[in-house]
């Protein structure tokens, strides 16, 4: 998400992005995705607006249930009263539109699928050569890293730390609809538990495919993966205790995937030189705020802004201005998510979804 969104937003601006990819095809992987507010802002800029209108489901709200009796905690009211307050609309889609509709803003030509970073370079001239498993050999002015919070680049950078497992697991699964047999479910709903919660919604626009994704405790589960498989009848057993909607859905959903969720504290630097990083590779959070891939293309929109009109010699400033404006929010929203507080109770968002990242003040950044 982050790397074809800034490829997009470079390319706006008259830069030569180039993409290179180490999947050897991309996929309509299961998973839904909240597309906040602010992300819709820089999707509109790129020319994506629409596509995502038409192909993603527009919900009432985000609604917080208490998990067994569906007392409300917090409706949080999107729709046309959101879109109106922060001047985008607030989507539920799935994960694989949305790269589809990113990819779509980058000419083939520019995208390189089979390209697993072996090794990098950065020689006197303030070029970056790069060296490919598939043999293949570039050489760019500069390189933005945005292979997620495993990333190969940051290690080489800053060196080696592990990731923080948060001793939790998430289940989750897109669905065809219909398997609920005519059972009606809510737009958009958060189902809070003692020690875990479900968050269910739909992603398409006709109410036909459904998705989940939970959290909950399981501190011995490392799997940091989007395609391992879970035990759906573990998962039942676990949101046995929730509420009648909650059960129907998972009795009807015919096999999940499970994950490790883990995070990372803020990085100390984000760039070296003509080399910097962006969205999960710098800023990995937990999802409970729904703002992982948002951070990524705000990331790429303030990149884009930094680094128009500047020549090589000028990238190693414009990445450090990028990190200098970015880091407080993308800092923040880290923390914040990683308390699983979000709409729990009466929460202002307008911090997050009143972002705009065409045009929040660049930091005026004087380097040492």
């Amino acid at each position: 998400m982050g790397g074809l969104a800034t490829a997009a937003a470079l390319r706006r601006v008259g830069i030569d992005a180039q993409v290179y990819e180490q999947a050897q095809k991309f996929t309509r992987l299961g998973a839904g995705i909240q597309i906040g507010c602010n992300a819709m802002k820089v999707l509109r800029g790129l020319g994506l607006e629409e596509v995502m209108r038409a192909q993603s489901f527009y919900p009432r709200s985000w609604n917080n249930k208490e998990h067994d009796t569906g007392e409300i905690r917090f409706d949080m009211i999107f729709g046309e009263s959101a879109e109106t307050r922060y001047g985008a609309p607030y989507l539920l889609g799935h994960r694989g539109d949305l790269h589809s509709a990113l990819a779509s803003a980058v000419p083939n030509e520019a995208i390189h699928l089979d390209h697993k970073l072996t090794g990098f370079e950065q020689k006197a001239d303030g070029s970056v050569s790069l060296t490919f498993a598939n043999g293949k050999k570039v050489v760019a002015d500069a390189m933005v890293s945005a292979d997620g919070v495993h990333s190969f680049v940051k290690e080489k950078l800053f060196g080696k730390d592990e990731p923080n497992f948060t001793g939790r697991i998430a289940y989750r699964t897109v669905f065809p609809a219909s398997l609920l047999n005519g059972y009606e479910i809510d737009d958009c709903t958060k189902w809070w538990g003692p020690d875990r919660h479900i968050v269910i919604y739909y992603v398409k626009p006709d109410r036909s495919e459904v998705y989940f994704v939970t959290s909950q405790p399981e501190p011995n589960f490392t799997v940091e993966s989007w395609s391992a498989m879970g035990d759906v009848n573990e998962l039942r057993a676990a949101f046995s205790e929730f509420h009648p909607q909650v059960r129907h859905v998972l009795a009807s959903c015919p096999s999940v995937h499970k994950w490790a969720l883990v995070d990372r504290d803020p990085l100390a630097r984000w760039s070296e030189g003509n080399i910097t990083l962006l969205g999960d590779a710098c800023h990995p959070m937990t999802p409970y705020m729904a703002q992982g891939a948002a951070m990524a293309i705000e990331d790429a929109a303030v990149l884009s802004r930094c680094l128009t009109g500047v020549d090589r010699d000028g990238v190693s400033e414009a990445f450090q201005r990028f990190e200098a404006t970015r880091k407080p929010r993308t800092s923040r929203v880290q923390l914040s998510s990683r308390t699983n507080t979000w709409l729990k109770n009466k929460t202002d968002p307008d911090w997050v979804y009143s972002y705009d990242a065409w045009s929040e003040p660049l930091v005026e950044f004087e380097p040492a």
